[in-house]
């Protein structure tokens, strides 16, 4: 049977960035569909992993990039995705979760062979961490409701590509962990 993982990516954000103006629509349009996702993997007991992007503060840990992003201006966004006192948090500096990061020794000690993926940017991050995924033999689901994209275009082709080229199951967050 296989053990999954829920990871979202680079959701703790303050959003200040040139593309921010781009994101943030669907950000707000996936927010609710990560909580209800985060509500049934924390009901399961399945293990919530938030990888994030650290933006250059190399001194940094997840409480401090917490806080910054929850005292910026799209703290709406943030908040409802607090990670809680068992979740899990790597941090990233590149676009792959895996890149330079401990996450797949993580994944191993808890017995993952599945990630399910939600968080930002589809076609950036989500799409180069499934890609990742895949080539270390890990089932990869994305929640394609619980995704937020730059270019909707971009990110459409992305879903193909990761359904079509790297064997993931694209579904609701609904649909998942039921």
């Amino acid at each position: 049977m296989e053990k999954c993982a829920v990871i979202v990516i680079d959701m703790i954000n303050t959003y200040d960035h040139p593309d921010a103006d781009l994101l943030v629509p669907s950000a707000e349009k996936a927010v609710p569909a990560i909580v209800r996702l985060l509500a049934r993997a924390r009901e399961r007991g399945v293990p919530v992993v938030y990888v994030n992007d650290n933006f250059g503060e190399w001194r940094s840990h997840h409480g401090e990039i917490l806080d910054t992003a929850l005292a910026g201006p799209r703290a709406h966004l943030v908040e409802p995705l607090r990670p809680t006192d068992d979740s899990l948090f790597v941090v990233k500096a590149r676009h792959s979760i895996f890149f330079e990061t401990p996450l797949s020794y993580l994944l191993s000690t808890l017995g993952v062979d599945q990630v399910v993926l939600c968080g930002q940017v589809t076609e950036q991050c989500v799409l180069y961490s499934a890609l990742d995924a895949h080539i270390r033999h890990l089932k990869v689901t994305v929640a394609q409701d619980a995704v937020a994209h730059i270019h909707e275009d971009l990110a459409d082709a992305a879903l193909r590509m990761m359904e079509r080229n790297m064997g993931a199951t694209i579904c609701s967050a609904d649909a998942l962990l039921r």
